[in-house]
């Protein structure tokens, strides 16, 4: 049994793609800063920036914080989504997420989306990343049908954060190859499910 910290964002919604594609028992835990006091407390404990995700792995007591640090020991101790015929493809395109992919459309959210028309500077800024973000995506998927070659946690890692492309200011038929990954990922079944673990249920776009 697994723990769940986490909330209705990019980054915990990979960790519970990744427990239902497995098909591990987990037991989700809203993270909801306003709310819960006790759990707050517990959470602190266990991740020591107070932010989600994290876990703790019943079986053993091991609790574990950071995204792309919970992704590589859910996919070792289970072994799978690191396909081992294209393990360094898959840390290329997984450490991408985690070093221009997360950070760039995390800004995006920012200052494209919830404090538009603040910073015209932070703003081109933003559009410049974020263009290069889905040109860069976009070339990769072009010679394979995910970023790895074979289904990996690059992709896990990086698909809950295209769901946002709106936020982005991203049109998905100017990017073909990212839209016909981004649509093959929304049908698979466990994605459909541990992307509303938690929170107000969201029909995934243009599933």
């Amino acid at each position: 049994m697994i723990d769940l910290y986490t909330a209705p964002t990019p980054n915990g919604r990979k960790i519970s793609i990744l427990l239902e594609e497995l098909n591990v028992k987990y037991n989700s835990i809203w993270i909801d800063i306003k709310k819960n006091e006790k759990i707050l407390k517990e959470f602190d404990a266990i991740s020591p920036s107070n932010k989600i995700p994290a876990i703790v792995d019943r079986e053993n007591g091991k609790s574990i914080f950071e995204s792309g640090a919970i992704l590589l020991y859910l996919s070792n101790k289970y072994g799978k989504f690191i396909p081992k015929k294209y393990y360094w493809e898959t840390m290329e395109w997984f450490f991408f997420q985690i070093s221009q992919v997360g950070p760039f459309l995390g800004q995006a959210h920012q200052y494209l989306f919830y404090n538009s028309g603040k910073s015209a500077f932070a703003e081109e800024k933003c559009r410049g990343y974020v263009k290069r973000v889905y040109e860069t995506l976009d070339k990769r998927l072009a010679e394979n049908n995910y970023l790895a070659v074979e289904y990996s946690i690059a992709d896990i890692a990086t698909w809950p954060w295209i769901v946002s492309f709106e936020k982005h200011q991203i049109n998905l038929e100017k990017y073909s190859n990212v839209l016909r990954w981004y649509k093959l990922i929304s049908k698979r079944p466990a994605v459909i499910k541990g992307f509303n673990t938690v929170g107000n249920f969201i029909n995934i776009p243009l599933s």
